[in-house]
């Protein structure tokens, strides 16, 4: 029982993974923070060795993240302005799907063609769906201050049994969430 409640947020996000809707994110940050200042980053092992994900997606989400600040002119660094930490939640949602037309429905009869007859109604009509869906949260620090400057939140669900499409929406949640950093002046 113990092994599986370790393995329940692994296979969570892995659930989390199969689905192509779309990422909403969210990003939140500390207003005095001068993000000019921030040329150098670095991962912050401890908080991400804390993520209950696979090793695997780890390395995909942190790799995912170096290209994203690489591309924004970045470098990583042994002695950096910030360090990376991410953590993951998921969430189960539950939808009901009320398709009753009530006792009868006029509609095709199958066999006996278009007529009165007993329409999903009769069966109860509802269809339960269960998702899980997940969300990854990363959050950079000063490193002088050791404080946190800016979290960014991606929450959608996730694609698991193709590694292509899984690696390919892993970095959609990291994109879309960084699109956020730096935050724009206003």
């Amino acid at each position: 029982m113990k092994k599986l409640l370790k393995l329940t947020p692994i296979l969570v996000f892995a659930i989390l993974l199969s689905s192509c809707s779309s990422v909403r994110v969210a990003a939140d940050y500390d207003r005095e923070a001068n993000f000019d200042n921030y040329k150098t980053f670095a991962f912050f092992k401890p908080g991400i060795d804390k993520a209950e994900i696979s090793d695997l997606d780890k390395r995909r989400i942190l790799r995912a993240i170096e290209a994203e600040l690489l591309a924004k002119g970045m470098t990583k660094s042994e002695n950096p302005d910030m360090l990376i930490s991410i953590f993951t939640k998921s969430t189960q949602r539950v939808d009901i799907y009320n398709n009753a037309w009530g006792a009868g429905a006029w509609g095709w009869g199958g066999f006996g063609g278009w007529g009165w007859g007993w329409g999903p109604g009769w069966r109860g009509g509802n269809q339960v769906s269960t998702k899980t869906e997940g969300i990854l949260f990363i959050d950079f620090v000063d490193t002088a201050q050791k404080e946190l400057i800016w979290q960014g939140s991606g929450t959608g669900y996730l694609v698991t049994r193709n590694v292509e499409k899984k690696e390919a929406r892993i970095k959609e949640f990291v994109a879309k969430t960084l699109e956020q950093f730096p935050p724009e002046r206003g």
